[in-house]
């Protein structure tokens, strides 16, 4: 990623009202399948909505993220919520994910294909995958994000190698077509 690109997310998050919010409605509707011990990853993970709600289920959470910005805005909140938060400036378009193994490896509305090929060498032996996003079929409704950073329809099952799906939904959620998938990695 650019730094003009680390630039405007900057721009954004310091634009950006703070405020506690829930996580991502299909990460907090996987209760069942998630663990509630050990190593996470959230990938991509802005403020760390996702990150902060992981670790207040007990979860040592890993937040990556482009934006120095957001992650100053993740600690600030870990902090007041008395929850620890480690969290990790990196570009993900050019730097590797951090090593595991992680109990859960969480990626929502962040788009990078060679990733895929990294989650399951992060995932721990029963490790799970949680991964959301826009599909091409969005754009029927919203130009934004652009077809660069959308799912094809059915690719997201595809892109996911050596990992066995265990949840998979693709269609309108909150006025947003996504794909949606739960893998977990073989014991």
């Amino acid at each position: 990623m650019a730094d003009d690109d680390r630039a405007r997310w900057d721009a954004r998050w310091r634009s950006a009202p703070v405020e506690r919010s829930a996580p991502a409605r299909f990460l907090g509707g996987l209760d069942d399948i998630l663990p509630r011990a050990g190593a996470a990853l959230d990938v991509a993970g802005g403020a760390g909505r996702n990150a902060l709600w992981l670790a207040r289920r007990g979860l040592a959470v890993t937040l990556v993220d482009v934006s120095p910005v957001a992650l100053e805005r993740a600690r600030v909140a870990a902090a007041a919520e008395g929850v620890s938060l480690d969290v990790v400036a990196l570009d993900l378009d050019q730097s590797p994910l951090p090593d595991g193994p992680f109990a859960l490896v969480v990626s929502i509305d962040f788009l990078c294909r060679p990733l895929f090929d990294a989650f399951p060498t992060r995932l721990a032996p029963g490790g799970v995958l949680v991964y959301a996003q826009a599909t091409t079929r969005n754009l029927e409704r919203h130009v934004h994000p652009s077809a660069r950073f959308l799912l094809g329809e059915g690719e997201l099952p595809r892109l996911v190698r050596g990992l066995d799906v265990v949840r998979y939904e693709e269609g309108w959620f909150d006025d947003r077509h996504e794909a949606r998938l739960a893998a977990r990695k073989a014991a």
